[in-house]
């Protein structure tokens, strides 16, 4: 039994905000933003729901399905429009499905921790999943924080995935979570987003490198059989330091981050559609999509690309 990907879709905000207009009214400069972060802008409005209808209909059009074929909506999303209802429901709604629906959080994780929830559901009898990752982080940031202000970003990015009983699309999973890391990373009810940024980046790279390498294993790989490495968006050092460890050279990386900033659950499918549509990515081709986020928790998937 097996998952492939049928389509892809992505949406951003209109608004561009760079790191220039930042610094008019921060304590920073576009060269230190990206020395940094390797952020140079990022995009702000709309919010989980809406650009989570955009990003899942044009993944749906992209796999030539309608709303009637899709038996099960996943969206992550650390940035829900309300705590309840499950945003979910209302992107199904606007989307003119009647089928289950719901949320999962896992921050920046949140995309493969619902493609490993899909692939569950697709092999327990579903047959067309969507999934959606979307993101309105700008809403619970202090913009008087230079800290957090230059990082957090708003998109989405979502895939159909459909059940085969011949072949799959994915080789391997690693997932993860370490609640003792709960307090590096964490927004409040009614406050903003928090970081130790330090710890964030060494636990980080740790995770990664370890499910990475986890995944490769269990696919029957090495890193020398990828093609592309697709990274969470959170930090171009990080993105570095990961790849290095890895013995993966940073051309064989997805950065996206320059021009969309980190857009947590939303970024790996950002970066999967920006590498597709540049023909970066081939049938046969291996790919390794490997992200962390707050809780902290972490996901690494390797998937062999069969379109």
């Amino acid at each position: 039994m097996g998952v492939r990907f049928r389509g892809w879709g992505i949406a951003v905000p209109d608004r561009i905000v760079t790191n220039e207009e930042l610094s008019q009214t921060l304590e920073t400069s576009d060269e230190w933003i990206t020395e940094r972060t390797g952020i140079r802008e990022r995009r702000i409005g709309g919010s989980a729901k809406t650009l989570g209808v955009l990003a899942g209909q044009r993944a749906m059009d992209d796999a030539a399905v309608s709303a009637e074929e899709i038996d099960f909506l996943v969206l992550a999303t650390t940035t829900p429009d309300r705590i309840a209802p499950a945003t979910a429901t209302m992107v199904a709604h606007e989307l003119g499905m009647s089928c289950p629906a719901m949320d999962v959080n896992a921050a920046c994780s949140g995309f493969m921790y619902a493609i490993r929830t899909a692939q569950g559901l697709l092999e327990t009898g579903n047959k067309r999943i969507l999934v959606i990752g979307a993101e309105h982080l700008s809403r619970w940031v202090d913009w008087s924080d230079r800290n957090m202000a230059v990082l957090l970003a708003d998109g989405a990015g979502a895939a159909v995935l459909e059940f085969d009983p011949n072949g799959t699309d994915l080789l391997s999973f690693s997932l993860g979570a370490d609640g003792s890391a709960a307090d590096l990373l964490t927004c409040e009810h009614g406050g903003y987003f928090e970081m130790d940024g330090k710890e964030v980046f060494r636990r980080a790279v740790r995770f990664v490198v370890d499910s990475a390498e986890k995944a490769l294993v269990s696919a029957g790989i090495s890193s020398d059989d990828l093609s592309l490495v697709i990274p969470h968006q959170a930090n171009i050092r990080i993105i570095q330091a990961a790849t290095q460890r890895l013995g993966i050279e940073m051309d064989r990386a997805v950065v996206v981050l320059d021009r969309y900033g980190n857009t947590s659950s939303a970024s790996i499918p950002l970066a999967f559609d920006d590498a597709r549509a540049n023909g970066r990515i081939k049938s046969g081709d291996y790919a390794l999509l490997t992200g962390f986020g707050a809780g902290m928790t972490w996901a690494s998937a390797v998937v062999r690309w069969s379109r």
